[in-house]
């Protein structure tokens, strides 16, 4: 008897951790309601799967070649989300997802193609930070690449 609940003892919490393990599902899940949200202007949606202190940054080169790193505020992407004209269709059509995951931390890199109207704009990837927040796992840095040359269009 003493071996069964020793056994239960241990396996108990064994079971509710596997439980609560972050999966590279969840990652992607993370991700694709963020690009769920964004395609519907949904900025609710979005808003669900963001820390209120998410970083935003674009890594590109401006027209001479010269690398640029800007900063943003998410407030800036929300607002022109939420303020879009209904004549505009901004679709960004994500290629890939490499996923990592350890402890209270993952990665998602997701190259992708941005289209404009149907029409290609330019292409790059995304890199989001996820972290387990008290919240939840929440996307808490997000930076993008830029460019027109070199993509898959």
């Amino acid at each position: 008897m003493k071996s069964i609940l020793f056994f239960l003892a241990f396996s108990i919490p064994l079971v509710i951790s596997a439980q609560s393990n972050f999966t590279e599902q969840d990652a992607k899940q993370l991700v694709d309601t963020f690009f769920e949200g964004f395609h519907k202007g949904d900025t609710v949606m979005m808003r669900s799967v963001l820390a209120p202190s998410v970083r935003l940054q674009t890594a590109a080169s401006d027209k001479d070649g010269v690398a640029q790193l800007s900063d943003d505020s998410i407030l800036n992407l929300l607002n022109a989300i939420a303020n879009r004209p209904a004549d505009q269709n901004w679709e960004e059509r994500l290629l890939d997802y490499k996923v990592q995951v350890d402890g209270n931390i993952a990665h998602v890199w997701t190259p992708y193609e941005f289209w404009f109207n149907g029409n290609f704009s330019h292409c790059g990837a995304n890199a989001f930070t996820i972290v387990k927040t008290e919240a939840g796992w929440k996307i808490i840095h997000l930076i993008d690449s830029r460019r027109r040359e070199g993509c898959r269009e």
